[in-house]
């Protein structure tokens, strides 16, 4: 079992910079895979960064160059930067864990980011 915990989330303003955490609960986070996704109101869910357990990373292609993905494994906790935010990108941000990606076993409960104009 792994139990994920996310935060820093907020309120920004467009062009600025905010930096999400999960926490992860177990002995084997370094094994999974970890991914950050996110859903906006009236949307679906969608993928946003991956990082898989050797540091090979994927981003979807809305936030690549602005977004950064990274994890911690000493910390049990992965790390999403996201610069340059935009309006669009206001969501509630999700991470999941996977030991054989792209199915997610384990998930958080969510943080909500808002970007103003």
């Amino acid at each position: 079992q792994v139990q994920l915990v996310e935060s820093g989330g907020g309120l920004v303003q467009a062009g600025g910079s905010l930096r999400l955490s999960c926490a992860a609960s177990g002995r084997t986070f370094s094994r999974y895979a970890m991914g950050w996704f996110r859903q906006a109101p009236g949307k679906e869910r969608e993928f946003v960064a991956r990082i898989r357990w050797s540091g090979e990373t994927t981003y979807a292609d809305s936030v690549r160059g602005r977004f950064t993905i990274s994890r911690d494994n000493a910390k049990n906790t992965v790390y999403l930067q996201m610069n340059n935010l935009k309006r669009e990108d206001t969501a509630v941000y999700y991470c999941a864990a996977a030991m054989n990606p792209p199915n997610y076993n384990y998930w958080g409960q969510g943080t909500q980011v808002t970007v103003s104009s």
